[in-house]
């Protein structure tokens, strides 16, 4: 008896956890597909990811998959929240009828992949430059998971923007069949964007963290001033906040990532990544810059 795919609950996913048994899986499917790639975890932003992708295809894939390429030495692979059986009554409560749920070996059976997906000059700063070769290791199990799953659509969330953004070029540049969708980020009542990193913070560091997306707020508020203005009321509150320990700040154009020059106008990213207590968060807003700007 095959015991790779299974159902966990009522009514739930079928759940692949081989290239064997997603294939067939697969080819039964009738119609378009979309795409949710995760690392498992799930929470409401994960949810919505479902959601949005329920209205463009008529299936939904959810991959779950602890990458371990996209980890460096001393990150929190070994503490990454891993709950499976939560993570599949999320996915049948919304409706997913697949989910494929490799474990590294089926992902990379060989080990390590020689041969990898490089993000260039574009992966190498913000987050790459926090995360060197972080950003490789994330396009190289996208490209595999979209060879795998053969969706028509794939959809991520704007709260990873440098992702999204690589994700994109990587998809145009190397002409995969597939149109990747971006959903705005889903937040708290008190504006903490979801993140399954969240769950290591404490009362107190939760705090803490809501000074990213305030300072984001801050600094939106400031678009129709200019550049120089939105830095500047984004670092006002961070600088209030002297527990979280700020990596980045910046506002830059979301396709090149280069810091805006004060004169620039037009579309934005206001980006922030910070360490509070032992977790690292990232956060961003896009805005339009210049006068008559909407502010959210």
């Amino acid at each position: 008896m095959n015991t790779s795919v299974h159902n966990p609950v009522a009514s739930g996913p079928v759940v692949a956890h081989t290239r064997e048994d997603l294939l067939p899986a697969r080819k039964s499917l009738r119609g378009t597909v979309a795409t949710v790639m995760t690392m498992g975890a799930l929470h409401e932003g994960h949810a919505e990811l479902i959601r949005t992708a329920k209205q463009s295809a008529d299936h939904v894939i959810v991959t779950i998959f602890l990458n371990p390429l996209q980890f460096a030495a001393g990150e929190d692979l070994s503490r990454y929240p891993q709950t499976l059986e939560e993570d599949l009554r999320i996915c049948a409560r919304e409706g997913v009828g697949l989910v494929f749920a490799p474990t590294p070996d089926v992902v990379y059976p060989q080990g390590e992949p020689g041969v990898r997906v490089s993000a260039g000059t574009l992966g190498e700063v913000l987050e790459g430059a926090s995360r060197p070769g972080h950003f490789d290791g994330v396009l190289t199990v996208v490209a595999k998971l979209l060879h795998l799953v053969q969706p028509d659509f794939a959809f991520y969330g704007q709260k990873d923007a440098q992702q999204l953004l690589l994700i994109r070029r990587m998809v145009r540049d190397l002409d995969f069949p597939v149109e990747v969708i971006a959903v705005p980020t889903v937040r708290e009542d008190d504006g903490l964007a979801l993140s399954s990193r969240n769950t290591y913070l404490s009362a107190a560091d939760r705090d803490v963290a809501l000074s990213l997306s305030r300072a984001l707020q801050a600094g939106a508020q400031q678009v129709a001033a200019g550049p120089a203005a939105v830095r500047r009321a984004a670092r006002d509150v961070l600088v209030r906040e002297p527990l979280a320990l700020v990596d980045y700040l910046v506002l830059v154009h979301p396709e090149s990532l280069e810091q805006v020059p004060e004169w620039y106008r037009g579309p934005a990213l206001l980006a922030v990544a910070a360490k509070v207590g032992t977790t690292r968060l990232i956060d961003n807003m896009p805005l339009e810059i210049g006068p008559g700007a909407d502010v959210e």
